[in-house]
Protein backbone atom coordinates (compact mmCIF):
# COMPACT_ATOMS: atom_id res chain seq x y z
CA UNK A 1 0.00 0.00 0.00
CA UNK A 2 1.58 3.52 -0.81
CA UNK A 3 1.46 6.23 1.41
CA UNK A 4 -1.38 8.96 1.39
CA UNK A 5 -1.67 12.31 0.28
CA UNK A 6 -1.72 15.33 2.44
CA UNK A 7 -5.06 14.93 2.49
CA UNK A 8 -5.54 11.23 2.53
CA UNK A 9 -6.01 10.73 -0.54
CA UNK A 10 -5.01 6.88 -1.30
CA UNK A 11 -4.66 6.27 -4.70
CA UNK A 12 -2.78 8.23 -7.37
CA UNK A 13 -4.23 10.90 -7.85
CA UNK A 14 -3.94 13.81 -5.21
CA UNK A 15 -7.31 15.09 -4.51
CA UNK A 16 -6.02 18.04 -2.27
CA UNK A 17 -4.98 19.43 -5.66
CA UNK A 18 -7.83 18.28 -8.00
CA UNK A 19 -10.98 17.54 -5.60
CA UNK A 20 -12.13 21.09 -4.31
CA UNK A 21 -14.64 21.97 -6.90
CA UNK A 22 -15.22 18.60 -7.79
CA UNK A 23 -18.94 18.06 -6.51
CA UNK A 24 -19.97 21.03 -8.81
CA UNK A 25 -19.46 18.87 -11.82
CA UNK A 26 -19.68 15.65 -10.46
CA UNK A 27 -22.97 15.34 -10.02
CA UNK A 28 -25.20 11.91 -9.81
CA UNK A 29 -26.59 10.72 -13.57
CA UNK A 30 -30.03 9.93 -12.46
CA UNK A 31 -30.27 7.35 -15.55
CA UNK A 32 -26.95 5.88 -14.67
CA UNK A 33 -27.88 6.00 -10.94
CA UNK A 34 -31.13 3.76 -11.43
CA UNK A 35 -28.91 0.78 -13.15
CA UNK A 36 -26.75 1.26 -9.61
CA UNK A 37 -29.64 0.96 -7.87
CA UNK A 38 -30.99 -1.64 -9.61
CA UNK A 39 -28.07 -3.75 -9.75
CA UNK A 40 -28.43 -3.73 -5.77
CA UNK A 41 -32.18 -3.94 -5.75
CA UNK A 42 -32.45 -6.66 -2.37
CA UNK A 43 -29.82 -5.35 -0.54
CA UNK A 44 -30.77 -3.18 2.46
CA UNK A 45 -27.43 -2.31 3.39
CA UNK A 46 -24.29 -1.42 1.48
CA UNK A 47 -20.68 -0.17 1.93
CA UNK A 48 -19.41 2.36 -0.62
CA UNK A 49 -16.03 1.97 -1.59
CA UNK A 50 -14.03 4.91 -2.72
CA UNK A 51 -17.17 7.17 -2.28
CA UNK A 52 -15.99 10.54 -2.82
CA UNK A 53 -17.92 13.34 -2.66
CA UNK A 54 -21.34 10.58 -2.48
CA UNK A 55 -23.06 10.31 -5.88
CA UNK A 56 -25.29 7.39 -6.66
CA UNK A 57 -25.70 6.66 -2.88
CA UNK A 58 -29.34 6.08 -2.96
CA UNK A 59 -31.56 6.84 0.11
CA UNK A 60 -33.32 2.94 -0.33
CA UNK A 61 -30.25 1.88 0.89
CA UNK A 62 -28.54 1.62 4.65
CA UNK A 63 -25.14 2.88 3.10
CA UNK A 64 -21.59 3.39 4.68
CA UNK A 65 -19.50 5.30 2.99
CA UNK A 66 -15.68 4.61 2.66
CA UNK A 67 -13.05 7.68 1.46
CA UNK A 68 -9.67 7.88 2.25
CA UNK A 69 -9.39 11.66 0.92
CA UNK A 70 -10.50 14.36 3.46
CA UNK A 71 -11.37 17.15 0.44
CA UNK A 72 -13.67 14.62 -1.03
CA UNK A 73 -15.15 13.73 2.58
CA UNK A 74 -15.56 17.45 3.19
CA UNK A 75 -17.77 18.02 -0.10
CA UNK A 76 -20.68 15.39 1.13
CA UNK A 77 -23.86 16.97 1.00
CA UNK A 78 -25.57 17.07 4.54
CA UNK A 79 -28.03 14.91 4.04
CA UNK A 80 -25.68 11.78 3.43
CA UNK A 81 -23.90 10.10 6.08
CA UNK A 82 -20.49 11.12 7.14
CA UNK A 83 -17.61 8.71 5.39
CA UNK A 84 -15.29 6.45 7.17
CA UNK A 85 -11.52 7.41 6.38
CA UNK A 86 -10.05 4.10 5.08
CA UNK A 87 -9.05 2.45 1.84
CA UNK A 88 -10.33 -0.34 -0.05
CA UNK A 89 -7.41 -2.20 0.28
CA UNK A 90 -8.00 -2.79 4.02
CA UNK A 91 -11.49 -1.98 5.12
CA UNK A 92 -12.34 -1.48 8.70
CA UNK A 93 -15.14 -3.98 8.83
CA UNK A 94 -15.81 -7.69 9.90
CA UNK A 95 -16.63 -10.34 6.88
CA UNK A 96 -19.94 -10.50 5.99
CA UNK A 97 -20.49 -7.03 7.32
CA UNK A 98 -23.15 -5.68 4.27
CA UNK A 99 -25.87 -6.79 2.11
CA UNK A 100 -23.75 -5.72 -0.87
CA UNK A 101 -20.82 -3.46 -1.86
CA UNK A 102 -20.73 -0.79 -4.58
CA UNK A 103 -17.69 1.45 -5.92
CA UNK A 104 -18.32 4.26 -9.34
CA UNK A 105 -15.15 6.02 -11.01
CA UNK A 106 -12.86 4.57 -7.93
CA UNK A 107 -11.02 1.32 -8.93
CA UNK A 108 -8.84 2.96 -11.33
CA UNK A 109 -7.21 5.03 -8.20
CA UNK A 110 -6.90 2.38 -6.17
CA UNK A 111 -2.97 1.10 -5.40
CA UNK A 112 -4.02 -2.48 -5.20
CA UNK A 113 -7.19 -3.26 -7.31
CA UNK A 114 -7.14 -6.89 -6.89
CA UNK A 115 -6.78 -6.36 -3.76
CA UNK A 116 -9.52 -3.86 -2.79
CA UNK A 117 -12.02 -6.00 -4.96
CA UNK A 118 -11.55 -8.82 -2.55
CA UNK A 119 -11.95 -6.78 0.67
CA UNK A 120 -15.42 -5.48 -1.15
CA UNK A 121 -16.10 -9.78 -1.53
CA UNK A 122 -15.03 -10.69 2.26
CA UNK A 123 -17.15 -7.84 3.49
CA UNK A 124 -20.34 -8.43 1.55
CA UNK A 125 -22.45 -11.30 1.89
CA UNK A 126 -24.07 -10.51 -1.92
CA UNK A 127 -23.53 -8.76 -4.92
CA UNK A 128 -20.93 -6.51 -5.39
CA UNK A 129 -21.43 -3.87 -8.53
CA UNK A 130 -18.56 -1.79 -9.95
CA UNK A 131 -19.08 1.15 -12.15
CA UNK A 132 -15.96 1.58 -13.88
CA UNK A 133 -14.41 2.41 -17.98
CA UNK A 134 -13.21 -0.57 -19.96
CA UNK A 135 -9.92 0.43 -20.85
CA UNK A 136 -10.31 -0.85 -24.82
CA UNK A 137 -12.23 1.53 -25.08
CA UNK A 138 -11.33 4.75 -23.91
CA UNK A 139 -9.33 5.48 -26.87
CA UNK A 140 -12.18 5.25 -28.87
CA UNK A 141 -13.69 8.20 -28.40
CA UNK A 142 -13.07 11.76 -30.44
CA UNK A 143 -11.13 13.57 -27.82
CA UNK A 144 -8.03 11.12 -28.68
CA UNK A 145 -7.45 13.53 -31.35
CA UNK A 146 -7.06 16.22 -28.96
CA UNK A 147 -5.74 15.02 -25.63
CA UNK A 148 -3.82 11.78 -26.54
CA UNK A 149 -2.27 11.55 -22.99
CA UNK A 150 -4.83 11.78 -21.24
CA UNK A 151 -6.96 8.95 -22.39
CA UNK A 152 -3.79 7.15 -22.72
CA UNK A 153 -3.48 8.23 -18.91
CA UNK A 154 -7.49 6.57 -18.65
CA UNK A 155 -6.53 3.41 -20.53
CA UNK A 156 -3.34 2.57 -17.91
CA UNK A 157 -5.21 3.83 -14.90
CA UNK A 158 -8.59 1.21 -15.69
CA UNK A 159 -8.03 -2.33 -14.96
CA UNK A 160 -9.07 -4.50 -18.01
CA UNK A 161 -12.80 -5.81 -17.45
CA UNK A 162 -11.75 -9.75 -17.31
CA UNK A 163 -9.37 -8.37 -14.37
CA UNK A 164 -12.18 -6.79 -11.86
CA UNK A 165 -14.21 -10.20 -12.83
CA UNK A 166 -11.26 -12.75 -12.51
CA UNK A 167 -10.98 -10.72 -8.45
CA UNK A 168 -14.72 -10.66 -7.91
CA UNK A 169 -15.07 -14.53 -9.13
CA UNK A 170 -18.67 -15.77 -8.82
CA UNK A 171 -20.86 -15.22 -11.61
CA UNK A 172 -20.66 -11.65 -12.77
CA UNK A 173 -22.59 -9.70 -15.71
CA UNK A 174 -21.27 -6.99 -17.41
CA UNK A 175 -23.10 -4.04 -18.94
CA UNK A 176 -22.46 -1.51 -21.25
CA UNK A 177 -24.18 1.97 -19.99
CA UNK A 178 -25.35 4.49 -22.15
CA UNK A 179 -24.26 7.81 -21.76
CA UNK A 180 -27.11 10.40 -21.74
CA UNK A 181 -26.20 13.99 -23.84
CA UNK A 182 -26.97 15.81 -20.88
CA UNK A 183 -25.14 13.44 -18.46
CA UNK A 184 -24.88 15.53 -15.50
CA UNK A 185 -21.37 13.55 -14.30
CA UNK A 186 -18.85 15.21 -16.12
CA UNK A 187 -16.14 12.48 -16.36
CA UNK A 188 -14.83 12.91 -20.24
CA UNK A 189 -17.07 11.05 -22.21
CA UNK A 190 -19.99 12.82 -20.32
CA UNK A 191 -19.23 15.86 -23.18
CA UNK A 192 -19.30 13.92 -26.18
CA UNK A 193 -21.79 16.44 -27.45
CA UNK A 194 -20.88 18.92 -25.49
CA UNK A 195 -17.15 19.70 -26.43
CA UNK A 196 -16.98 23.38 -25.20
CA UNK A 197 -17.11 22.20 -21.62
CA UNK A 198 -14.03 20.58 -21.94
CA UNK A 199 -12.47 24.16 -22.59
CA UNK A 200 -13.46 24.79 -18.55
CA UNK A 201 -10.40 24.49 -16.19
CA UNK A 202 -12.86 23.26 -13.57
CA UNK A 203 -14.53 20.65 -15.37
CA UNK A 204 -10.93 19.31 -16.76
CA UNK A 205 -9.79 19.53 -13.27
CA UNK A 206 -12.88 16.98 -12.05
CA UNK A 207 -11.70 14.62 -14.45
CA UNK A 208 -8.33 13.19 -12.69
CA UNK A 209 -6.80 11.82 -15.73
CA UNK A 210 -6.03 15.63 -16.51
CA UNK A 211 -4.33 16.12 -13.68
CA UNK A 212 -1.43 13.48 -15.16
CA UNK A 213 -0.58 15.80 -17.59
CA UNK A 214 1.31 18.91 -17.36
CA UNK A 215 -0.25 22.58 -17.83
CA UNK A 216 1.82 23.29 -20.66
CA UNK A 217 0.56 20.33 -22.43
CA UNK A 218 -3.01 20.25 -21.42
CA UNK A 219 -2.79 24.25 -22.78
CA UNK A 220 -1.76 22.87 -25.92
CA UNK A 221 -4.68 20.08 -26.08
CA UNK A 222 -7.00 22.39 -24.98
CA UNK A 223 -6.18 25.53 -27.30
CA UNK A 224 -6.29 22.69 -30.22
CA UNK A 225 -9.83 21.90 -29.27
CA UNK A 226 -10.93 25.88 -28.94
CA UNK A 227 -9.49 26.07 -32.90
CA UNK A 228 -11.20 23.46 -34.43
CA UNK A 229 -14.72 24.40 -32.48
CA UNK A 230 -14.15 27.80 -33.97
CA UNK A 231 -13.28 27.58 -37.30
CA UNK A 232 -16.03 24.54 -37.37
CA UNK A 233 -13.39 21.37 -37.73
CA UNK A 234 -15.07 19.76 -35.13
CA UNK A 235 -18.01 20.01 -36.22
CA UNK A 236 -17.82 19.48 -39.53
CA UNK A 237 -15.68 15.75 -38.21
CA UNK A 238 -18.32 15.11 -34.90
CA UNK A 239 -21.50 17.50 -35.39
CA UNK A 240 -23.67 14.41 -35.51
CA UNK A 241 -22.61 13.46 -32.08
CA UNK A 242 -24.56 16.68 -30.62
CA UNK A 243 -27.92 15.02 -31.78
CA UNK A 244 -27.08 12.00 -30.47
CA UNK A 245 -29.27 11.21 -27.42
CA UNK A 246 -26.64 8.69 -25.82
CA UNK A 247 -23.38 7.21 -26.66
CA UNK A 248 -22.30 3.47 -26.10
CA UNK A 249 -18.66 4.19 -25.15
CA UNK A 250 -16.45 2.77 -22.37
CA UNK A 251 -18.77 3.04 -19.19
CA UNK A 252 -19.59 -0.43 -17.78
CA UNK A 253 -21.18 -1.67 -14.67
CA UNK A 254 -20.40 -5.47 -13.82
CA UNK A 255 -21.93 -7.18 -10.82
CA UNK A 256 -20.79 -10.13 -9.17
CA UNK A 257 -22.63 -12.52 -7.12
Amino acid sequence: MTGRTADGSAGDADYAAIGGGYSAYRQPEPRIAALVEQALDGARTVVNVGAGAGSYESSAFEVTPVEPSASMRAQRPAHLPPAVDGVAERLPFPDDSFDAAMTTFSIHQWSDTAAGLHEMRRVSRGPVVVLTCDPDLVRDFWLYAYAPLVLDTEARRYPAVAAVTEALGGHADVTAVPIPADCADGFNEAYYARPEMLLDPAARRACSAWSFVDPETAGRYTEHLRRDLADGTWDARHGALRDQPFLRGSLVLVRAV
